[in-house]
């Protein structure tokens, strides 16, 4: 759940929203954000409220905020509505979708199955980004970025060097560092072999918001070319929920069910359940190096608690891959399996 703080500081905000809301009768709130540099406010008046985005300048036209959002709200795909923007300022004054995120519903459930009709929903909106708006073409600045086998491994070596160097201070002797580089390599230049469709790229409980019974997409404003499975994995293998086999097999089935129009006629399931654990290989491991990263480079504690989970994940899917034992044990030897990171 967000934390509220009334702002008193942030006088510069008054001009954008008086003009915005044509009221001076509106309060301001602080909301608690993520891990990146946007800040986030709650603005109230009367019984309507907002939430206003807070970046750097911006030009509208090549923004990937807006871009993205343009693109996908086109092609159905549920996102909150554009009220007023200060390019100039930063400032982008959007629709509020409330605070029930899919996470919530997901912990509220006195049972996993009890949120399914929800992640079905969540299902519904990746599948709209998925097909429709890749193959609905357009200056999207989703299309002009991709994940590569550059952009994976840059991903793996991150969780590398935030994990395995920086919090665990493993030290890799030349020979190893050689078989890890070439593993990683591997794995990158399998995945960007699959066909690509827009991802969002961080497609997870947290970036889904429940508001009157429907689903809506934020956080988008990194969504790229890249494979399903990269979605897919962020959402079922998601590292703030601890969905089990059974619940995450019948949605990838609800997935392949509802693209079923869009697959190619030589669709291989025992493919796309490869893929998937490669990618959760990939997907995981970066999620570890940007949880670690957090309390490595800026003593943020907020996220260690999800990393033994999120590695556990890792290791079962490098099982599935015999050719990467020395990956296994790379975690095993280092100790990032047996950790207490939450004593750190």
């Amino acid at each position: 759940m967000r934390i509220f703080l009334m702002v008193t500081h942030d006088e510069y905000l008054v001009p954008f929203l008086s003009r915005s809301l044509q009221s001076d009768s509106y309060k301001v709130f602080s909301l608690a954000g993520d891990a990146s540099n946007r800040r986030y406010y709650r603005v109230v008046l009367d019984n309507q409220s907002w939430v206003l985005m807070r970046w750097e300048p911006f030009q509208p036209d090549n923004y990937p905020f807006l871009s993205v959002l343009n693109h996908f709200a086109k092609n159905g795909v549920h996102v909150p509505q554009v009220v007023s923007m200060s390019p100039e300022e930063g400032l982008v004054l959007l629709e509020d979708l409330g605070d029930l995120t899919l996470e919530r519903k997901f912990w509220e459930s006195q049972h996993q199955e009890a949120s399914m009709d929800f992640y079905q929903m969540a299902v519904d909106e990746i599948v709209k980004i998925h097909h429709p708006a890749t193959l609905n073409k357009s200056d999207c600045t989703a299309f002009k970025i991709e994940f590569n086998t550059e952009k994976f491994l840059w991903e793996m070596n991150y969780g590398k060097d935030n994990l395995i160097h920086g919090v665990l201070k493993f030290s890799f002797n030349e020979k190893l560092q050689k078989e890890i580089s070439d593993i990683f390599l591997d794995v990158c230049t399998r995945l960007d072999k699959e066909p690509k469709r827009i991802a969002h790229r961080d497609y997870h409980s947290r970036n889904l918001m429940i508001k009157l019974d429907q689903m809506s997409v934020i956080d988008f404003q990194d969504a790229r070319l890249g494979p399903i499975q990269y979605d897919l994995v962020s959402l079922m293998r998601d590292s703030y929920v601890d969905m089990n086999d059974d619940m995450a097999n019948k949605l990838i089935n609800y997935y392949l069910d509802q693209s079923k129009q869009y697959l190619p006629k030589d669709f291989s399931r025992e493919h796309f359940d490869r893929i998937y654990e490669l990618q959760s290989i990939q997907r995981c491991f970066k999620a570890c190096g940007s949880f670690a990263s957090f309390f490595h480079l800026r003593q943020d504690r907020r996220y260690l608690k999800y990393l033994s989970g999120t590695l556990r994940r890792v290791i079962k899917a490098i099982n599935e891959f015999p050719e990467y034992k020395t990956f296994a044990d790379v975690l095993i030897d280092s100790g990032a399996l047996e950790r207490k990171y939450e004593s750190l």
